[in-house]
C-alpha cells in the first residue's frame, strides 16, 4: 500500500488534532507559542510585536489585529503583555464593559495601544460608534480586537491574525 499523506492522517486521527494544528501552521509560516507563565505570554508578546513592528514599519494606516479565542483563553494577558513591551504605565484592564479603551505609548512606532472587546457587539455598523473608521485611518495606532469575529473583522494582514487556545493546562497563541 502506499505510504499515507499528511493530511489522511490526521484526518483518520493518527495524530491528535493539535499536533495537526502545529503542522499546518508550521506550513503557512505561523509560528505557536505554549505559556504556562506571565513571563513566556511577555516573551511571545514581545516576539509578536517584533515581527509586527519589521512588517508593518512603512505603514500608512494603523496597524488592526485579531484576536480570536475562547473565554480565558489568554487574549488581554497577551495584550497587557503588549502594552508593558510597548512602554505603557498604567494598569492596562479588560475593557469589556466599555469595549475600548486607549493607551499611550512610549514606542515611537506606535504612540497610542487601543484595546477593543467586541464579545458584546454583534455587527459591523457597531464599531462606527468607536469612530472605527478615524482609529484605523491613523497610522500611529496599534489596534488589538478581542473577538472580532462579532463585528465581521476576518481579514487580517500576515501576523495580525491571532488565535489563543488552552491545551493540556498550557495557554497558546498562535500567529
Amino acid at each position: 500500500t502506499r505510504p499515507r499523506t499528511f493530511a489522511q492522517k490526521a484526518v483518520s486521527r493518527e495524530w491528535p488534532s493539535f499536533l495537526f494544528a502545529r503542522m499546518c501552521a508550521l506550513i503557512r509560516g505561523m509560528k505557536d507559542f505554549e505559556s504556562r507563565s506571565l513571563a513566556e505570554t511577555a516573551a511571545a508578546a514581545r516576539e509578536w510585536l517584533a515581527d509586527v513592528s519589521s512588517i508593518y514599519s512603512a505603514s500608512d494606516e494603523a496597524v488592526v489585529a485579531g484576536l480570536s479565542g475562547h473565554l480565558g483563553a489568554g487574549k488581554t494577558a497577551f495584550t497587557k503583555a503588549v502594552a508593558k513591551e510597548l512602554g505603557v504605565t498604567e494598569t492596562v484592564t479588560s475593557p469589556t464593559f466599555v469595549l475600548m479603551k486607549i493607551y499611550e505609548t512610549t514606542n515611537p512606532r506606535w504612540p497610542r495601544l487601543i484595546h477593543i472587546d467586541a464579545y458584546r457587539l454583534e455587527r459591523p455598523e457597531e464599531l462606527a460608534a468607536l469612530q472605527w473608521e478615524s482609529l484605523v485611518a491613523d497610522k500611529n495606532n496599534l489596534i488589538l480586537v478581542e473577538w472580532p469575529e462579532n463585528v465581521g473583522l476576518k481579514e487580517f494582514g500576515k501576523g495580525l491574525d491571532l488565535k489563543f487556545e488552552i491545551r493540556g493546562g498550557a495557554y497558546t497563541v498562535r500567529f
